[in-house]
């Protein structure tokens, strides 16, 4: 197993090439996301218990169902980050028939084929460092930030989550010539 970087490691074989992409580890902010997030799902269970337990106005009702509506929304979306900066990680893997990839939380996922001939336009993308994308992609409640993308049958497809541009271009540079040595064959 080789490294690029500390993320993403990768082993290449005669008849294949795969790559592991892990997310970013920071322990503090593990800590305090998870941290926020108990309390956001204390905020959650008492706001039920004050829904079926006290003897509320309508309007107090109305208010605390819409607020339970954007609490699940954002407990949803910072849970699915959450556990993804725990259990996820990306895995490519090419060889002669296909570009597979895998977006795998804890050993669950499905590896989608996409096959040579029909990928386009295989680039990279860095957001400018003082920009508003690149402010919204480093904060850690964003699970996105696909550096790497291709066009496949039309649409745009990404991974490569939260790379600097260090480990874009090496990975990059990698999977291009994986691809051109494999296609050959």
């Amino acid at each position: 197993m080789k490294w690029i970087g500390s993320r993403i490691s990768f082993e290449d074989t005669p008849k294949s090439t795969t790559v592991i992409i892990i997310p970013e580890n920071n322990v503090f902010i593990n800590i305090l996301m998870g941290s926020w997030l108990g309390m956001w799902f204390c905020i959650g269970f008492y706001v039920v218990w004050s829904l079926f337990a006290l003897q509320l106005t309508e309007q107090e009702s109305v208010f605390l169902y819409v607020f339970m509506v954007f609490w699940l929304y954002y407990a949803f979306r910072i849970s699915k980050s959450y556990f993804w900066r725990l259990f996820g990680k990306e895995l490519i893997k090419v060889n002669e028939d296909a570009f597979y990839i895998k977006k795998s939380f804890l050993k669950y996922g499905k590896s989608v084929p996409h096959y040579f001939g029909n990928i386009k336009d295989f680039k990279f993308e860095i957001p400018e460092v003082r920009s508003m994308q690149s402010a919204w992609e480093s904060s850690p409640w964003i699970s996105g930030g696909e550096r790497l993308s291709f066009e496949y049958f039309g649409k745009v497809k990404q991974f490569g989550r939260k790379l600097n541009k260090k480990e874009a271009q090496l990975l990059f540079n990698l999977l291009n010539s994986k691809i051109k040595q494999f296609r050959k064959k």
